[in-house]
């Protein structure tokens, strides 16, 4: 029997994640549709994947004083086809005045999804994006800039960040300015708070950078920043 290589218990790690992901991901939902039962309606919201679920928003917007319900429903390793299949957890079931919406980071990624992913992705956003306007008409909804990411880490092992590497500068810019032309389609608004979180290459700060795609909470804070104007206006 051959020695299994480093590349072949990379691939048996990376399934075992994807594995305990999608066992954890279920397990979200579960508990969000039990928190939904007891949720205010017409809250505000904020969904998506791992990139939100990481966000401490609800902290946040309560020490600066938001009294205004604050729901997070972000799920980690979330796509949008898993959004699109739980939709009415993640976002209709709460049937919230406010939506702030980051999704579709994880479907780029053209290794599983193929060279034509950005099409497939903003496929589904669109179709994300016109099914809650068809639920929640009288919903406003904030459609987030992708936040920057980060390829050059001085911490960073070139073949563990294989699932980033269609996050470039260019990619990002690109789908940010679909995603803006979906809201402008739709009549929601199109948002982007990565200035403080943006270096001079258009990447991540290494400050706040996790892994080169996730934020400490520092980097969150300077998100929090400027959309606390438009929180104290809600």
């Amino acid at each position: 029997m051959s020695e299994k290589t480093y590349e072949d218990a990379l691939k048996e790690f990376r399934q075992s994640m994807q594995e305990r992901m999608k066992t954890m991901q279920r397990s979200a939902v579960k508990n969000f549709r039990t928190l939904n039962a007891m949720a205010k309606k017409g809250g505000i919201l904020f969904t998506g994947s791992s990139l939100m679920e990481m966000f401490p928003i609800a902290e946040m917007a309560m020490s600066a004083g938001i009294t205004r319900p604050v729901y997070n429903r972000g799920i980690g390793g979330t796509t949008t086809d898993d959004f699109l299949r739980e939709i009415d957890t993640v976002m209709l079931d709460l049937a919230p005045s406010v939506i702030f919406i980051n999704i579709g980071t994880n479907d780029m990624n053209s290794q599983t999804y193929g060279e034509d992913w950005m099409n497939r992705l903003m496929n589904n956003y669109e179709t994300i994006i016109r099914t809650a306007r068809e639920k929640l008409p009288d919903t406003v909804i904030y459609m987030m800039a992708y936040y920057p990411a980060n390829l050059h880490l001085p911490w960073q092992k070139k073949e563990e960040i294989s699932w980033m590497l269609d996050r470039t500068p260019e990619n990002i810019a690109e789908c940010n300015r679909r995603v803006k032309a979906l809201a402008d389609k739709y009549g929601a608004l199109y948002i982007d708070v990565n200035e403080g979180i943006t270096d001079e290459n258009g990447e991540q700060k290494a400050e706040y950078a996790i892994d080169g795609v996730h934020m400490y909470a520092s980097g969150y804070e300077k998100v929090f920043e400027r959309l606390l104007p438009i929180l104290q206006t809600l």
